[in-house]
């Protein structure tokens, strides 16, 4: 029986709210933005388990934005240089900010609209493609749930490749791809997390993390100095550029969970600029990491995707593998939640109480997210590929899009239950920069970056083969051994 009731307070803190709540907060109890639930009560569980203040929301933001990326932007600023990786960052780090904020109108939008039929939403997490279906209509649905799922699936994939890529670090005695065998079945423990409202705890230590990665990145690099001979030719090819520039697209594209996020949330309709303000810690964390490495080490990092490969092995690099490995799992959590939502809508178990139940049902979504690590690990290449292809639909196409649909006859704007924001008060103003979005990112981003990425990931599949071992792994002194007999005869 305490079993039960153990599990119902897990559902109901994660699948929803204990009280009907709107989306502008109407409905709560007195405080709810800082206290939720048991009368005001603080408690450990609504300490460490029950999120949903604005301060949660700007956690977990800040956390799933730079995860493993981080480790990939000093590689993205060799194909870049330094002045576009710093300028290409600013830029796509503002677009990113900009059209989680159409995203955040859109959800309000959906459902204010949905709360004046009387719709309640207390055991159900809306999702993005359900945004879509609500505003747009069933193509704009299958759409949303296309991209939105295989972005998420291979951002799952990626983490995966990550924490493989960083332990070998730390403990080389086993290849990469055991290594991704050992984390996949870690990771696969993410189901039992109900949902982003119980990720309170894990999206403020995530954050502290990567913050300790970041600056351990760029004091390192300088300190170590320069490498003898080193050399900044980029940017040298075409490919390699617009390869780079779409990692950087998929660093700030992380906003694929956003309505997820913004709905365990108890006043959703605070979200706006919290991405934005999440977006500009995030610099003081890629910037000036991706910078110092960049300079330390030049031409390098272009055979080296993984940043930690090319520091010394110490202590402070122990520590942050270790911290980064943490951070992985957390990710992998962030990105698969949306994922484990959609299967437990599919088959019917989503208002299920028991979460032992949801988890079991959850387990056959982590099983190809394992499978397809394995097939492709390519550490840095597999990001650029996934932003041009996925994130630039996913997060910048789509959302501008249907903005502008949703709003496109003058009743809509009338009623719209979130205006044009202060600093660009005009509907006009704002169809016109959501257009040069929707054109930038089908050119530049999904284009020019496509063609780039796929290129530079054909090149990895025909250099270290599908199912690779250990990809970029430096060779065993093993191998030097074995041909040294030969020239013995001469002798």
């Amino acid at each position: 029986m305490a079993c039960e009731q153990l599990e119902e307070s897990i559902v109901a803190d994660g699948n929803g709210k204990e009280e009907e709540v709107g989306v502008m907060g109407i409905g709560a109890a007195d405080g709810a933005d800082d206290q939720h639930g048991g009368g005001g009560k603080l408690s450990m569980k609504s300490l460490l388990w029950h999120g949903g203040s604005v301060w949660d929301a700007w956690f977990s933001c800040a956390s799933n934005q730079v995860a493993q990326v981080l480790l990939t932007l000093p590689y993205s600023f060799s194909q870049l240089g330094m002045l576009s990786g710093i300028l290409l960052q600013i830029f796509y780090g503002f677009l990113g900010s900009w059209t989680a904020y159409l995203i955040s109108v859109l959800y309000v939008e959906y459902r204010s609209r949905k709360e004046k039929e009387g719709v309640s939403f207390k055991n159900h997490v809306i999702q993005w493609f359900e945004v879509l279906d609500g505003l747009l209509g069933p193509y704009w649905k299958a759409a949303g749930l296309a991209f939105n799922c295989t972005f998420l699936l291979f951002g799952s994939v990626i983490q995966l490749i990550a924490c493989a890529s960083n332990i070998y670090y730390i403990n080389d005695r086993l290849d990469k791809r055991t290594w991704t065998y050992i984390f996949g079945a870690c990771c696969a423990t993410t189901v039992f997390i109900p949902s982003f409202h119980n990720y309170r705890i894990w999206s403020f230590l995530g954050l502290g993390m990567t913050t300790y990665t970041a600056w351990y990145l760029a004091i390192a690099a300088l300190i170590n100095g320069q490498v003898e001979g080193v050399a900044h030719t980029g940017p040298a090819k075409l490919v390699l550029y617009f390869t780079g520039a779409t990692n950087i697209l998929y660093t700030f594209g992380g906003h694929a969970v956003t309505v997820e996020i913004m709905h365990a949330m108890w006043k959703p309709a605070k979200f706006k600029y919290i991405y934005l303000l999440a977006t500009l810690y995030v610099f003081t964390l890629t910037l000036p990491s991706a910078a110092a490495m960049y300079w330390a080490f030049g031409d390098e990092l272009l055979t080296h995707s993984n940043a930690f490969s090319l520091l010394p092995k110490t202590r402070w690099r122990d520590a942050a593998v270790i911290l980064m490995l943490i951070h992985q799992f957390i990710t992998f959590g962030f990105a698969c939640t949306p994922l484990y939502f959609v299967w437990e809508k599919v088959i019917g178990m989503h208002d299920t109480k028991s979460i032992f139940k949801r988890a079991l049902a959850r387990l056959p979504i982590v099983v190809p997210i394992w499978f397809l690590a394995i097939i492709f690990p390519f550490f840095g290449p597999i990001n650029s590929a996934v932003g041009a292809l996925l994130v630039s639909f996913t997060v910048y196409i789509i959302p501008a899009l249907a903005h502008i649909l949703t709003f496109r006859t003058a009743s809509a704007r009338m009623n719209a239950a979130e205006k044009p924001p202060f600093f660009l008060p005009s509907w006009t103003a704002m169809f016109v920069l959501n257009m040069f979005i929707v054109v930038w990112v089908l050119v530049v981003g999904f284009g020019l970056g496509g063609w780039a990425s796929m290129v530079n990931f054909i090149r990895q599949v025909d250099t270290f083969g599908l199912f690779a071992k250990c990809y970029q792994c430096p060779k065993p002194p093993v191998a030097a051994t074995v041909q040294s007999p030969a020239p013995l005869p001469h002798h």
